[in-house]
Order: C-alpha cells, then structure tokens, then sequence
C-alpha cells in the first residue's frame, strides 16, 4: 500500500508542475518571421498569437495574395516554435514520458 501512496503522490506533484509550467509558458513568447521580416508574429508559450506586425512597404505593394501568405506563413512558423518551447518545457518534467492529451 505503501507504494500506492507514493505513485499517488508523485503524480499529484507531477500534476502541479505541469499546471505551474503551462502558466508559465502563457507568458512566454516566441518570435517568427516571413518575408525576409516584413512580416513578425509573437506566439506565447500557451499557443496564442500575440501580436502581428506587417511593414508597411509590404501593404503599399497592394499584392493582398502576398501579404496573406506571409502572414500565414509567419503565424504558422510561430505555432510551430511555440509548440516545441512547450514540449521541450513538458518534457523536462515528464522526464520525456509522452503523455497523451498533455500537449
């Protein structure tokens, strides 16, 4: 029983260092850029986009097609790196342990 009690314990502190370090990560952020930096998106930690900002010559261009697919393609580049920050964080708690429905 004894074991039991210490595997029950183990999870629940395991438990609060994962629900510390998602709120932790919120407030963390990365940074991506397309276009050669005519276009930066801020993602945090907690797969949210922060903040876009687009060069102004980039809209002066008129090309919308263009400036829609730097946009996604910065926004998804930053979704990318905010998951691997997240997992690289995740897993220095899980000791690597692919835990599914975590991230």
């Amino acid at each position: 029983m004894k074991g039991m009690n210490d595997m029950i314990r183990q999870a629940q502190i395991m438990q609060r260092k994962i629900a510390d370090t998602q709120e932790k990560l919120k407030t963390q952020e990365v940074e991506a850029t397309a276009g050669g930096g005519m276009v930066r998106v801020k993602c945090t930690g907690g797969q949210e986009i922060s903040e876009i900002v687009i060069d102004p010559s980039v809209v002066e261009s008129g090309d919308v097609e263009m400036i829609q697919d730097l946009v996604l393609a910065a926004v998804n580049e930053g979704l990318k790196q905010s998951k691997e920050m997240m997992e690289q964080e995740m897993g220095s708690i899980t000791g690597g342990l692919n835990i599914p429905g975590l991230f």
